[in-house]
């Protein structure tokens, strides 16, 4: 499997707009998608590609000296072939890179693969948010990552 990672282009957008689709239950709107790609300088946009296809994507946020991963996903055909793990640990170490420190995110409470993902890179859970996504009422999970240097994760 040769798996490139890349920043994300305009030209990717109709297949990161199809992966968000499948993938989530209150996609972003196509408006995101070109605003964290053409207005956003805090935005990292990212894809990894795999035999031409947009497989996975990414979108996460530097704000001083931390990332905020917004969103996260791989396209169902993609599923557990390790995209997910890849890209974040791409994604992590650029920002390591630009001088973050730390990391944040929020996740579905029962979104299982993505929290053993997490936990895998060594996010732990720093808050709740109750009631945070809308189509269901489920709890987002806070999780930080402290360190950027993630035992042999990344490396």
């Amino acid at each position: 499997m040769s798996v490139i990672l890349r920043k994300m282009t305009m030209n990717d957008v109709e297949q990161v707009i199809a992966i968000d689709h499948v993938s989530f239950s209150l996609p972003w709107p196509v408006s995101s998608f070109h605003f964290e790609l053409t207005d956003n300088p805090a935005s990292r946009c990212w894809v990894a590609e795999l035999d031409g296809r947009v497989a996975a994507m990414l979108v996460g946020w530097m704000i001083v000296d931390e990332i905020h991963i917004a969103t996260i996903a791989t396209h169902p055909d993609f599923r557990r072939q390790g995209l997910g793990e890849k890209i974040l640990s791409f994604a992590l170490q650029s920002a390591k890179d630009e001088g973050a420190l730390t990391s944040f995110l929020e996740v579905r409470e029962g979104n299982e693969a993505a929290l053993n993902l997490y936990y895998k890179f060594g996010y732990v859970e720093s808050g709740r948010r109750e009631g945070y996504y809308k189509d269901n009422d489920e709890d987002a999970i806070l999780m930080t990552l402290n360190s950027l240097n993630l035992n042999g994760v990344m490396e």
